[in-house]
């Protein structure tokens, strides 16, 4: 059971620089010593883990950690460990998600549209990040209903999320990530994106771009595959969607 922790701790960590589990302040209303006892107990799992918010958790007795993508539950003593998703039965209510919302909601608001690909109506009536990698198959997919989400009144703002990972074993950048970074580099982003959905190579190029950082904070995110949808309240509404159920789904939300 512990090795299956571990693993689901370091799940996306094969691209990232080691982190130390304190290097990232955490968010909630916790003493420093909780906050200490939070950090010394996942570090002890496993190195390198970072830590992006701690809060009292639904069960007395227990904090909800969000670390590297992940959503555990420790104990007020350091001794016990839960990892997975909390359901509160008496309101049929997944209490993670709620928790997962705020955070993705939060993280998501700090990536300036400057830095997204963004195909939008005149005045949506909802807007939608979309974690994505240009050669994925359900990915082209959902890209080829983009003038349908734009008449529902959808925007779609793309975040890029290479499923090669940054590097590869060796180092070096792996091909979707140079593909990314050349799409985002294009002097028509969004020319060189859609044309790239088609299968057409970009044309090479380099500059200061977000790719890396979007890949790592897809990470944080718990994203683990692509596309990954998210709405305005920071929900994953799903992976590929058509017009008439992503709709659906934002409309269930409010």
């Amino acid at each position: 059971m512990v090795k299956k922790v571990l693993l689901a701790l370091c799940v996306g960590m094969f691209s990232l620089t080691a982190v130390a589990a304190d290097a990232v302040p955490a968010k909630g209303a916790v003493s420093p010593e909780v906050e200490q006892m939070v950090r010394k107990a996942i570090g002890g799992l496993a190195a390198g883990v970072e830590v992006d918010t701690i809060e009292p958790a639904v069960i007395p007795g227990f904090y909800q950690v969000i670390a590297s993508g992940q959503m555990l539950y420790i104990s007020a003593d350091g001794k016990y460990l839960m990892h997975g998703e909390m359901f509160d039965l008496a309101k049929k209510k997944n209490v993670s998600d709620d928790a997962w919302a705020t955070y993705r909601k939060g993280e998501l608001a700090k990536v300036p549209a400057s830095q997204r690909i963004v195909f939008a109506p005149a005045n949506p009536k909802y807007t939608i990040s979309v974690f994505t990698d240009v050669n994925c198959g359900f990915c082209r997919a959902l890209h080829k209903h983009i003038e349908a989400f734009n008449k529902e009144g959808i925007a779609v703002e793309y975040l890029a999320w290479p499923r090669e990972g940054v590097v590869t074993t060796a180092g070096r950048p792996t091909p979707t990530y140079t593909e990314m970074v050349s799409v985002w580099c294009a002097p028509d982003r969004k020319a060189a994106f859609t044309a790239a959905k088609d299968g057409k190579t970009p044309k090479a190029a380099v500059c200061d771009n977000p790719v890396k950082d979007q890949f790592e904070l897809g990470l944080k995110l718990g994203v683990n595959g692509t596309p990954a949808i998210y709405g305005p309240d920071g929900r994953q509404l799903g992976g590929y969607l058509t017009p008439e159920q992503l709709l659906q789904a934002l409309k269930q939300g409010g």
